[in-house]
């Protein structure tokens, strides 16, 4: 599994949850609290938007407290929206492809969690992926499958509808291959100008996820686990979408039942 924090707001330093605060991200990488492995030390990532319209890309395959560079671009960079992760590989290799944040135009998207079946799947995985968008795949992670499977769906006109069939793509291919893949999943995803949010498993046992309104109440932090030890934090439910903007967030079902979109969940 991995950690992960995003931010959207008024601009402010990427150290700010990096590595500044007591349980920052970098320190989630080796001390993480609330998840199946305490060290996530496969790569790391930050995806941020400043003055273009793409984001910027900075990953490694470093363990993430081992990289000053991380340290020193972190304390200097300020953003109105990033996206920063911590690896921990559940199968693939480590490189700088399989890194999170992965970004495709002005889109960003980075994953906690795993399809349990990914390796018996992965070709058919991969042919989900349309033409026109294969190109830019660049890795073998089901992490990046999930976020260009989701571009194909139409991520770009409705978030919540691409996660939605980018889910049934997931429970068809496990059907139809006879495997009984189990899909967990946190997302943290950007257009540059809303942060969106994922909690999600088929099987009910979905990765941590908690958000807070910043104290100054000009951004928000949505995270795998909370920074610091302040009351504030709440936890996001399980089968949960989110949307943020800076002055606001909403929160809806992301699945209300199997027959949304006439699969059944697996078990």
């Amino acid at each position: 599994m991995c950690r992960w924090a995003a931010y959207i707001g008024s601009p402010i330093y990427i150290a700010d949850l990096v590595s500044a605060p007591k349980h920052s991200l970098i320190v989630q990488a080796r001390e993480a609290e609330e998840c199946k492995t305490s060290i996530n030390a496969d790569g790391f990532g930050i995806a941020w938007y400043a003055h273009r319209r793409e984001p910027g890309l900075y990953r490694d395959v470093f363990p993430a407290w081992s990289d000053p560079n991380l340290k020193s671009v972190s304390e200097q960079v300020k953003s109105r929206l990033f996206l920063a992760h911590v690896r921990a590989s559940t199968g693939t290799a480590i490189s700088r492809n399989n890194c999170h944040p992965f970004a495709y135009d002005r889109w960003s998207f980075m994953h906690n969690g795993q399809i349990s079946g990914f390796e018996q799947m992965r070709k058919h995985f991969d042919m989900a992926i349309p033409d026109q968008l294969y190109l830019s795949r660049k890795g073998a992670t089901d992490s990046e499958a999930l976020f260009l499977i989701a571009l194909g769906q139409g991520l770009e006109r409705d978030p919540h509808y691409a996660l939605l069939r980018t889910a049934q793509i997931v429970e068809e291919l496990a059907v139809a291959q006879n495997i009984p893949a189990r899909l967990r999943m946190t997302l943290a995803f950007s257009d540059g100008e809303t942060l969106y949010a994922l909690r999600y498993a088929s099987n009910g046992n979905a990765p941590s996820l908690y958000f807070r309104r910043r104290a100054l109440d000009d951004g928000w932090i949505v995270v795998s686990e909370p920074l610091q030890d302040e009351p504030d934090w709440q936890c996001v439910e399980e089968n949960s979408f989110c949307t943020f903007n800076q002055d606001s967030m909403s929160r809806q079902a992301f699945m209300n039942g199997a027959n949304d979109l006439g699969f059944a969940r697996a078990s």
